[in-house]
């Protein structure tokens, strides 16, 4: 199941921890990760539950790998984030490489680099998070566009109880998302909320039974998968840039963005679709993706695992 742009350094890596015998719909298990490819979704499983799927230097490595490779295989048009077992998503980073960071770690931002990488990929995210969402496990789910949680699910940012701060957009997309009292208050006291008050407060978008979480997952997945790609791809590019422009920028981005979608195929589908009373077939219409650069140097992944 190897993605055909798999740069030779990824490859090396992976061939060596993951069993290339598997058929594309078969979950690959790698290290702390299990990786699947079924129906146009690719499903990353921190793989952990001994250790409730606590982030070190290693799994932050593993999930860049796995990002990389999802985001050039063709075959993939959403991503979904989840948790191994019925006790945590992500419970956070791992306290004992934590307590030998630096303040060059702090700078390097192993962390923030890379859920900035999840925030920026072209296809759209979910995070399904099926039980505890603490620290960088909370802020993984808060670079992914759309939440959903099982009841068992519980949200927190206890970082200020080990004297340090929520560091890897905590502190930023917490309070884009729902607002700047609600974040203070969660960042200042380590308060948790449960899937009831996580979707008061508008950090998911729906709760389910554990048993049902990745059905759901997979269902929103399938409706944008539904959508004109090109459409999904914009309309998340816009939403993810215009919240951080002013209204009037963000209305720019919006006509130009519909300038280009009247030009396309995609558009003369749906149009049609839609007037012959039928299921629009977006089957020849692809996500526009960037230039793969030749190589790809490999970052320095040690830093702040926060």
């Amino acid at each position: 199941m190897t993605s055909q742009h798999t740069d030779v350094d990824t490859r090396e890596q992976r061939e060596s921890s993951m069993d290339h015998q598997s058929r594309p719909d078969e979950p690959r298990r790698g290290g702390a990760l299990t990786l699947r490819i079924d129906g146009g979704i690719g499903t990353i499983t921190v793989d952990r539950p001994e250790v409730r799927n606590a982030l070190d230097s290693d799994v932050l490595a593993q999930l860049a790998d796995a990002l990389e490779e999802l985001r050039w295989d063709d075959s993939v048009r959403t991503i979904i984030f989840t948790g191994a077992g019925d006790k945590a998503f992500v419970a956070g980073a791992d306290i004992r490489e934590l307590a030998r960071r630096v303040p060059e770690d702090g700078l390097r931002a192993a962390m923030q680099r890379l859920y900035d990488a999840v925030e920026a990929v072209e296809k759209p995210t979910i995070a399904a998070v099926n039980g505890y969402a603490f620290g960088g496990g909370l802020e993984l789910a808060l670079a992914c566009d759309i939440r959903v949680a099982s009841t068992a699910a519980r949200f927190a940012l206890p970082e200020t109880g080990l004297g340090i701060i929520p560091a890897a957009g905590g502190t930023q997309r917490l309070a884009r998302l729902i607002g700047a009292g609600r974040a203070t208050e969660m960042i200042l006291t380590g308060r948790r909320l449960d899937a009831d008050q996580a979707l008061q407060a508008g950090l998911v978008t729906g709760v389910v039974a554990p048993e049902a979480l990745l059905d759901e997952a997979r269902s929103v997945a399938e409706q944008i998968m539904a959508r004109g790609p090109l459409a999904v791809q914009l309309a998340t590019t816009i939403i993810r840039h215009g919240l951080d422009a002013d209204a009037a920028t963000g209305m720019l981005l919006e006509r130009l963005a519909q300038s280009v979608l009247y030009s396309t195929g995609e558009r003369a589908e749906g149009t049609s679709a839609f007037q012959e009373k039928r299921r629009p077939d977006y089957t020849t219409h692809h996500v526009v993706q960037p230039a793969r650069p030749a190589s790809k140097g490999r970052e320095d992944r040690g830093g702040d695992q926060t």
